[in-house]
């Protein structure tokens, strides 16, 4: 048995007659036809099972959508805010989860207090999206709890650091703690917060986990250590330590092939989800528990990565993305369950 899994920023997926943030930003009737139409066909191509959406304003309009695919379940945790004068201009966005399985439990992921405390948060802490927690039944009787996330941007790209597979977890908090400590990133400590919270609400997850999202930060950044890693938030026993995790980045455990290298090319180089100003960076992710972690030979293990696909074509015409499309790739995992 094989799932398919994805990840699907819509950017901006706003019905009319509503607007997202101003009042003039909206869509025409034929435009947003255009708009759900390419929606529709990614959805086709994309081959889907489960889907993790973010931008979502108009929920009721996807979940219609969705129900026309085939996706008989779908929920959500939050809704859109509205302006308070105006109530067709939304100034706030969430997340979505559609699935062809059935959804037995949602809930929404609780802030977690001390991790508030510890990053030194002034002020009252909320998430940008409240995150979705779902537990889906698979067709084998197979029970896996779903995450949807969209951590919070940094639209002024200030102090964004960016790390390598070479830089140590020490030397990633070293290098970022003047700013945090500082608040000259209110932006990433927002991040640290809420991937932090997320980390605790994982340890306490009793079913294997695959979380999508809109990280909203590079590859090999501070905020995945928050998510995933064990020693970015306690003590690890020396012997434990590289095997500290408690989801993995599902890109690294497919094998992939290389066709026809160049002579001198070592590894493939990891496609690009989003742009800005024209260079590309990985902000979309399907993370995944141990029990599809093949290589650390678990004996837990329930199945593998049989897939990991980025569809970006629409970006290659335009690599800042149409509001007619997305400004997103989508990342789709297959994982075969054993």
């Amino acid at each position: 048995m094989t799932i398919r899994f994805a990840s699907f920023n819509l950017f901006q997926f706003v019905k009319p007659p509503y607007s997202w943030y101003i009042k003039k930003d909206k869509f025409s009737n034929e435009d947003w036809e255009k708009k759900t139409s390419w929606i529709k066909e990614q959805i086709k191509q994309m081959k889907c099972d489960i889907i993790g959406f973010q931008e979502v304003f108009s929920t009721d309009a996807l979940e219609e959508l969705t129900k026309e695919l085939g996706f008989e379940y779908f929920v959500s945790v939050d809704l859109a805010k509205t302006h308070k004068i105006n109530k067709n201009v939304y100034i706030s966005t969430t997340v979505a989860l559609a699935s062809k399985y059935p959804i037995l439990e949602i809930q929404k992921v609780q802030v977690h207090g001390k991790s508030i405390i510890n990053h030194d948060f002034k002020g009252h802490f909320k998430f940008s999206r409240i995150p979705i927690k779902a537990l889906i039944e698979l067709p084998n009787k197979q029970k896996i709890t779903v995450y949807v996330n969209h951590f919070k941007s940094n639209r002024l790209n200030e102090f964004e650091y960016i790390f390598n597979k070479n830089n140590t977890l020490e030397q990633k908090k070293e290098q970022t703690k003047e700013a945090l400590k500082k608040d000259y990133s209110k932006a990433l400590k927002q991040r640290l917060c809420e991937t932090s919270s997320l980390y605790y609400d994982f340890k306490k997850t009793t079913t294997p986990i695959i979380c999508m999202c809109d990280l909203n930060d590079k590859e090999f950044s501070l905020s995945i250590d928050a998510l995933t890693n064990r020693e970015y938030h306690e003590k690890v026993r020396e012997n434990k330590k590289g095997k500290a995790y408690l989801l993995y980045d599902a890109y690294y455990l497919f094998d992939k092939k290389i066709y026809n290298p160049h002579p001198l090319q070592k590894e493939i180089r990891r496609t690009a989800t989003s742009y800005y100003q024209g260079y590309g960076n990985v902000l979309d992710y399907i993370f995944v528990s141990n029990e599809f972690n093949i290589k650390n030979k678990n004996k837990n293990t329930l199945g593998k990565i049989s897939s990991y696909e980025v569809f970006d074509k629409h970006l290659q015409d335009n690599p800042h993305g149409s509001l007619l499309q997305s400004d997103h790739a989508q990342v789709v995992c297959e994982i075969e369950f054993d």
